[in-house]
């Protein structure tokens, strides 16, 4: 049997349309503080034209190495990425970290994004 990690917790949100720019909220729990350590995304589709970049935010600033590449060449259903932030990536309880897609690729695709916090 695996073992289970108390020390992180997920997070999830779901983006309606990666190719559309624009961006969802996800609310941190009480006692959720703690740092994104990592963000993975899942594609539902192909996407066209350009790559979907996601930048994750916390209160406006972007997370450093936390922006996360969705390639538009041969992307399919079930295509996963990964970022691991290495700075501001603080989460305190009340707040809540922001999904942002600059909407360069083309199809109406969602796109499943899952955030780990380490606490």
């Amino acid at each position: 049997m695996g073992t289970f990690n108390l020390n992180k917790v997920v997070l999830t949100a779901a983006i309606v349309d990666v190719s559309t720019a624009g961006q969802v909220y996800i609310p941190i729990p009480e006692e959720f503080d703690g740092e994104v350590v990592e963000i993975r995304t899942v594609l539902n589709g192909a996407i066209g034209t350009a790559d979907a970049v996601i930048t994750p935010k916390i209160g406006g600033v972007a997370m450093t190495n936390g922006a996360v590449t969705v390639a538009f060449s041969g992307s399919a259903a079930g295509d996963v990425d990964t970022s691991r932030p290495s700075g501001a990536n603080a989460v305190a309880a009340g707040g809540s970290i922001e999904i942002e897609t600059g909407g360069a690729s083309t199809n109406a695709v969602s796109l499943f994004v899952t955030v780990v916090i380490k606490r």
